[in-house]
């Protein structure tokens, strides 16, 4: 059995194929920017996301100013966007930071 840990990982350009797109589990990643208020707050919000839902979920972030290639890719225009990702394909979008509970309202059809 794996054992999941809740850590947020940072994933980059160069390993996003193999970190999200082929990973066995849903893959939520937080698109962000060091300048970003909003995602500063998200942090924690993700932390605890991510270590209460490790069996279920993993959550990364990719800085959209380091990584041009993600982000233009999938369209992203704002910052945080968390996007979901599941077999290899983008399965839901969510722009701006909110609070845990309501993130998990918004999550709860992708954890199932």
């Amino acid at each position: 059995m794996t054992t999941y840990t809740g850590e947020v990982a940072e994933v980059t350009d160069a390993d996003f194929a193999a970190e999200v797109l082929a990973a066995a589990r849903p893959v939520l990643v937080k698109f962000t920017a060091e300048w970003c208020g909003p995602c500063r707050q998200l942090t924690l919000v993700l932390a605890a996301l991510a270590a209460e839902e490790a069996e279920r979920l993993r959550v990364v972030e990719i800085d959209v100013d380091r990584n041009p290639g993600t982000t233009a890719a999938y369209g992203v225009l704002a910052t945080p966007t968390l996007m979901v990702f599941r077999a290899g394909e983008p399965v839901k979008a969510i722009v701006g930071a909110r609070p845990k509970r309501r993130l998990l309202q918004d999550l709860a059809d992708v954890l199932g």
